[in-house]
């Protein structure tokens, strides 16, 4: 995941204590959603793929073993401290927005909660869809945060405002930050436009009940956000109150919406 550089500063740092809890969690949500997206046909085996963005590298390890010993995976990352390489999966620092790809004929590009954080979102996904193989996949998720998050249940009116006030605060940081929170939603479209074919968008939200590992996310925002947060007029009191209500019984949210767009690269232009 970018942690900075030109026009932006990502919202959160791959180095801080929290980024563990916070990749774990996305991971145990996403993973399997991610895995449905990119299974067969779209991985196979001897394949040669390309994780951008690779965070905790749950996702690059699960290339690794679907394409097996004659396939590749490259996981690239600003921040690689929580990648390891493995027999076919190879590491590497890159910046996706100021340096080229490394390669111009993968059969599978992935990209989860990336650019969304990036000003040159539109740029970066026509490169990316230029370093596609004939047959390719390149595979964008994203959360549309423009909808407002519908608590489920609170065991107060209050409750369930202070959620929505930090929340709100938080959308406003990764805002602050360059990051679009309907990017999600004009996905498809750009992939039609660079000339892919077999575009599809699956959408996913569930329910977060408080003490789960959805709810901790925002838990863990919160304290990786914290000075931007109290500077927005959020109180240190009104933070811990926010941190109890994500792990009481009576509390549940649901989820943004998990927007999974891919499309293919012609076989023969």
């Amino acid at each position: 995941m970018p942690t900075g550089g030109p026009d932006t500063e990502y919202t959160f740092d791959n180095g801080a204590p929290e980024a563990v809890p916070q990749l774990r969690a996305l991971e145990s949500f996403l993973d399997p959603i991610t895995a449905a997206r990119i299974g067969a046909p779209v991985l196979a085996p001897g394949a040669v793929c390309w994780e951008i963005g690779a965070g905790g590298g749950s996702v690059a390890r699960s290339m690794a073993e679907a394409v097996g010993p004659r396939g590749r995976v490259l996981a690239t990352d600003i921040d690689t401290a929580h990648l390891a390489p493995a027999a076919n999966l190879d590491v590497r620092r890159h910046d996706v927005r100021t340096e080229p790809p490394p390669g111009d004929a993968f059969d599978l590009i992935h990209a989860r909660l990336v650019l969304l954080h990036l000003p040159q979102r539109r740029h970066v996904l026509r490169t990316l869809a230029g370093a596609l193989g004939p047959g390719g996949w390149l595979v964008v998720e994203e959360f549309d945060c423009t909808a407002p998050l519908r608590v489920l249940t609170a065991p107060s009116d209050d409750a369930a405002k202070l959620f929505a006030q930090v929340t709100d605060a938080m959308l406003g940081i990764l805002q602050s930050h360059g990051a679009d929170l309907a990017w999600a939603q004009d996905v498809h479209a750009h992939l039609v436009s660079a000339g892919l074919v077999e575009v599809d968008t699956v959408i996913h939200s569930q329910s977060w009940p408080g003490g789960s590992v959805g709810a901790s996310l925002y838990e863990t925002n919160s304290r990786q956000l914290e000075p931007e947060l109290i500077e927005a007029g959020v109180s240190p009191g009104q933070l811990e109150a926010f941190r109890r209500l994500l792990r009481h019984p009576g509390f549940a949210v649901l989820s943004y919406q998990f927007v999974s767009t891919r499309g293919r690269r012609p076989a023969r232009r």
